[in-house]
């Protein structure tokens, strides 16, 4: 008897290798899977300005990429002695606007010359919901705590989200025609919403995709949301807040998604890459010194291998905190 509804993902005519840069921007599931790519070393940028949840902030990140337009001074906004970017995650804060400038202008510069070269991007849509400063209309990507006395909240429409992305699906293949599309909707639920609040803006963002798949650019989907909610659909797969998918539920999504963009030789080198990361976060308890020093050993011999086959992957810092490890 089975106890899941399972389904078939269409395998990717076109596949990630490690010669293939990679971007992901949208939502905390973009950083998930996102990180998937770093611990495997491979190119890959994730979120170049934070974390961004809604379509509307998704564009402005890429629209902002595509110009390479500079932030200035009258872009920033003071609060509680702080200096912070209403289109950048609150880590970009600071008490000197001139180290914001830099920090964000730095951020886009690299994202900029990054996504020129980069064969696939990545969009995940978390909500259909945006805060809009009331002083000047701007929808903002990140409302840095301050009191909701400051924002409008809308929902956008599934119009307002087709318009918006068909234009800059269209710029986005005027300046990089190969480049691959890919949109994905979040399955992290946004509770802030309450549970019918979260299933309509869920299936705003659904009419949407739907819509936008049938630009001539031929974007593509991939069903992250549906595998969370109609393959694992049990709370076993969740994080302690219910909300997030758990590692476990990450570590199944990630299987089917290299299943679909990766060939074997690529996953190979994925599982190999990552083992070597992971060693690196592993701490050997109770153990002998001669049982380090195997350890240690043991990685740098397979570093050194994974070099010869793969040069072009930098294993310089593994390599030397393993070297540092038989001191």
């Amino acid at each position: 008897m089975n106890f899941r509804t399972t389904f078939n993902i269409p395998v990717s005519p076109d596949k990630i290798s490690y010669s293939d840069p990679v971007m992901f921007i949208g939502s905390c599931f973009s950083t998930a899977i996102g990180d998937k790519f770093s611990s495997g070393h491979m190119p890959v940028m994730v979120n170049p300005s934070g974390t961004v949840y809604n379509p509307a902030s998704v564009a402005r990140t890429v629209e902002r990429l595509l110009s390479r337009r500079h932030y200035e001074l009258n872009d920033l906004t003071k609060y509680n002695g702080k200096w912070i970017s209403f289109d950048h995650y609150t880590a970009f804060s600071s008490e000197n606007a001139d180290e914001v400038l830099r920090s964000v202008n730095d951020s886009l510069e690299s994202a900029g010359e990054f996504i020129s070269e980069a064969h696939f991007l990545f969009v995940t849509f978390g909500t259909a919901r945006i805060f809009r400063l009331k002083e000047t209309g701007q929808i903002v990507t990140n409302c840095h705590k301050l009191p909701s006395r400051y924002f409008t909240r809308e929902l956008m429409t599934v119009e307002d989200i087709v318009t918006l992305w068909n234009t800059v699906l269209d710029s986005l293949n005027t300046a990089y025609p190969s480049l691959k599309i890919v949109f994905t909707i979040s399955p992290v639920r946004h509770w802030k919403d309450g549970a019918h609040g979260n299933q309509v803006s869920k299936s705003v963002l659904f009419l949407a995709l739907e819509d936008l798949l049938d630009n001539s650019v031929k974007p593509s989907y991939f069903p992250s949301y549906e595998l969370m909610m109609d393959d694992l659909r049990d709370y076993r797969y969740y994080d302690d807040d219910m909300l997030h998918p758990s590692s476990r539920a990450i570590d199944y999504i990630w299987e089917k998604f290299s299943s679909v963009y990766f060939d074997g030789s690529t996953k190979e080198i994925w599982a190999e890459m990552d083992g070597i990361s992971k060693a690196v976060l592993h701490r050997i308890k109770n153990g002998t010194a001669e049982e380090q020093k195997k350890f240690a050993e043991t990685l740098i011999s397979k570093i050194d291998s994974a070099f010869k086959r793969m040069p072009s992957v930098n294993l310089s810092a593994e390599r030397k905190y393993f070297l540092e490890l038989l001191r």
